[in-house]
């Protein structure tokens, strides 16, 4: 049976002017348990709209979401928000941490709403967590205290502390450098595995993407599978990074060519196919 299903699931919102913008249409994605999904496309294309859909932050306009075969727009508030607490994790882009309490009070808050031994042992499985993305020495920081990828990583234990049954990551190695993002990621996937958890990536890097079994692309609202696969040559490779538009300061970290050539090196290691 399917953990997420969407069926026929567009959004659309009115503007100012009563004209209607159109940010996804008619998607059609099932997610059993255990898999992982990435998800690519440019700035603005929906993709966390799509995520918090998934994760039942937000409803459709048309269509349909189901959360292990029940109808989610069926569930009372209280039953939804108590069933997206214990079974959804999610790592967002801008950290959402709350500023003034520390690392560790942090990552406890969500085993904060837990019962019986989740409860009492809160304490030590955030701190079991923190040490499990490289921070057990950062437990007592403010988030003010804390670099960027510091906090990304935070976000990450947060996320993780409950071994939800979805994970839902909105680019969870942006603020990362390359060595730290890959052990990041390695986390995520070992977590998503002790857990049968469903983890879906929406990411820029292709790099990153590689990494999940199934892969799509969303561009003007519909989603889309390809395939991500190596080695390709360097001009095909890099063509199919142009399709799906890769961000600028990210386009090296997938290998576009570059002048001097080494880009083309890097894009050989990389296929994209449509």
């Amino acid at each position: 049976m399917s953990l997420v299903r969407l069926e026929g699931v567009a959004k659309h919102v009115i503007l100012p002017d009563d004209s209607r913008l159109d940010i996804l249409r008619d998607i059609e994605l099932d997610i059993p348990a255990g898999d992982h999904v990435a998800i690519v496309g440019r700035s603005g294309s929906g993709k966390s709209t799509l995520l918090n859909l998934m994760g039942m932050l937000d409803r459709p306009s048309e269509g349909a979401v189901w959360f292990r075969g029940e109808l989610v727009r069926r569930m009372r508030r209280s039953k939804l928000d108590k069933l997206r607490g214990r079974n959804v994790g999610f790592v967002f882009q801008q950290f959402n941490l709350l500023s003034g309490r520390t690392a560790l009070e942090n990552v406890e808050m969500p085993l904060g709403y837990a019962s019986g031994r989740a409860f009492w042992t809160r304490r030590r499985a955030a701190t079991a967590m923190l040490e499990r993305v490289g921070l057990g020495h950062r437990t007592d920081s403010t988030p003010e205290q804390l670099s960027g990828g510091e906090q990304q990583r935070v976000a990450i234990a947060r996320a993780l502390v409950r071994r939800p049954a979805l994970i839902l990551a909105d680019e969870p190695t942006g603020a990362l450098d390359v060595e730290t993002g890959g052990s990041v990621m390695a986390l995520l996937d070992e977590i998503a595995s002790e857990a049968d958890a469903a983890l879906v990536t929406i990411t820029h890097d292709l790099h990153v993407a590689a990494r999940a079994r199934r892969h799509f692309r969303l561009e003007g609202g519909v989603l889309t599978p390809f395939e991500l696969s190596a080695p390709a040559a360097g001009a095909a490779a890099a063509a199919a990074y142009e399709r799906i538009d890769i961000a600028p300061e990210l386009a090296e970290s997938v290998g576009e060519p570059r002048s001097d050539g080494a880009g083309e090196a890097a894009a050989d290691r990389i296929e994209v196919a449509s």
